[in-house]
């Protein structure tokens, strides 16, 4: 008896289309990242990308629990000496409302280049419209 392991061959990536209206940000960014990586089929390999596409849309409605609209910072570095950025939750929305559910999901992946390259498999924009529809993507409904 042998163990069964994907190749890149052997997989057959489908699209999907999630509504992020409402949805609690931390709950979706995990099963998002669950797709991603492969997850949620049977042949899911370790070392082998087996994930799907995903596309969110209304990015900008995505919801936070507790205090954390005016607590949760974002921050990241210049490279220079005293180059620290912070943001609020608030404030990084306001100007970027696709990069916060980018940035919970790619913290999610694995931080190498297999990470990398599921990453590149996600598609975040802030309203309803996207670009993908001659890929015919199924509307998937998560579990929040």
């Amino acid at each position: 008896m042998k163990t069964y392991m994907a190749n890149a061959e052997m997989i057959d990536r489908k699209w999907y289309v999630i509504d992020a209206d409402g949805m609690v940000l931390g709950r979706l960014a995990s099963q998002i990242a669950s797709i991603l990586r492969g997850k949620n089929k049977p042949e899911f390999t370790p070392h082998c990308d087996t994930g799907d596409y995903v596309i969110v849309i209304n990015a900008e409605k995505v919801a936070m629990t507790g205090k954390k609209w005016d607590q949760k910072m974002y921050r990241h570095h210049s490279g220079y000496i005293g180059g620290m950025k912070e943001m609020t939750y608030k404030e990084f929305r306001a100007k970027h409302p696709e990069r916060v559910i980018e940035l919970a999901i790619k913290r999610m992946l694995p931080k190498n280049s297999l990470g990398s390259k599921m990453y590149t498999k996600l598609f975040v924009y802030a309203g309803l419209e996207h670009p993908h529809q001659a890929q015919m993507p199924e509307v998937l409904e998560l579990k929040v």
